[in-house]
């Protein structure tokens, strides 16, 4: 019985560890079952080298890309710069045959340029989230999933999501029990809770350029744990209610509300990272009136719980602090 042949492009400039996941996975890992024919295409003629020197060459013409059952654009060097037509013909052809067409990290721009993500779904690295949504805005870019089937149309998030995604690929071919197979053999888990998200830094500027709104972040900052009302912070700050709460919005882009449940679940991340401390105490230091109420608005935000946070980011070592602290 054949096997599903997986392209993968490569060009100038690839990323050796992007370039490597596909092949890892849709290669001979296991060594006993041949679950799928890898070949790699070239989007130019040549030897293509990555910028560490590494470098590879095809065995896959832009006819035999066209009817791959499984296309995956493993990344993309430049997110300004719109692929050979040829190869993007390719995709279009490919997709409109049946077969499934991957964009791992940046390379869901690639997909995006082919112009199969029109009115579709997609996922890309966090990073590069507005710069994605300026360029393709009729595209629906899920700005926290680690990877989006929608149509055989397979995007994912950055780096290490190309990961989730490729495992994804074997277990909708070969079922779960492979797919384990495969993540145990790589150790990695077969399945991650949560989206990208979670693995995203501060969402919110530490200051802005309003001295008097910084001066209030800091005190707010220094004291999460505290019931803040809209009265008491404008007479802190001397101003008027209707002023305090424009000038708060003009400077952050957010209400008082908004940005103390944004710091308060950033402060608990932290907490929960370098910290034992038991899920109430931390709750009851950023500020939430139960662990009840953090547990609501972590899994809203992130999409774990504060405990699978903590078992994905905490050290061997977590360091003890005081429960009875009340600022920052």
């Amino acid at each position: 019985m054949s096997v599903p042949l997986v392209a993968v492009i490569a060009f100038n400039h690839f990323s050796p560890f992007h370039l490597s996941v596909p092949c890892i996975i849709f290669g001979d890992l296991l060594h006993d079952q041949k679950l799928f024919e890898l070949r790699i295409y070239a989007d130019e003629p040549g030897k293509l080298r990555s910028n560490e020197g590494l470098s590879v060459e095809s065995s896959l013409s832009v006819d035999e890309l066209a009817q791959a059952d499984i296309i995956i654009v493993p990344s993309w060097r430049d997110p300004a710069e719109k692929p050979d037509q040829s190869m993007l013909d390719a995709l279009v052809t490919a997709h409109a045959r049946g077969s499934q067409v991957v964009g791992l990290c940046l390379g869901t721009y690639v997909l995006a340029y082919a112009g199969l993500l029109k009115n579709h779904k997609a996922a890309t690295h966090w990073e590069f989230e507005q710069d994605f949504i300026s360029r393709f805005p009729d595209v629906k870019l899920d700005c926290n999933a680690l990877y989006v089937d929608d149509d055989r149309l397979i995007t994912s998030a950055g780096t290490a999501a190309g990961l989730d995604c490729c495992l994804y690929l074997v277990r909708q071919h070969y079922g779960s029990v492979i797919a384990n197979k495969l993540a145990r053999r790589m150790v990695i888990p077969p399945y991650r809770e949560g989206g990208q998200a979670q693995f995203i830094e501060r969402p919110v500027p530490v200051s802005t350029q309003d001295a008097r709104i910084n001066m209030l972040l800091d005190y707010l900052r220094n004291n999460l744990n505290k019931v803040h009302g809209l009265d008491e912070l404008s007479h802190y700050i001397m101003m008027s209610h209707r002023t305090f709460t424009r000038q708060f919005y003009k400077a952050t882009g957010m209400s008082v509300g908004e940005w103390l449940l944004v710091e308060r679940l950033q402060r608990s991340q932290e907490l929960l990272e370098s910290t034992s401390l038991p899920i109430d105490a931390v709750a009851e230091q950023v500020g939430f009136q139960s662990a009840t109420s953090l547990r609501q608005h972590f899994k809203h935000r992130f999409d774990v719980t504060p405990s699978e946070w903590r078992k994905t980011f905490q050290g061997k070592r977590p360091t003890a602090v005081n429960h009875l602290a009340t600022n920052f």
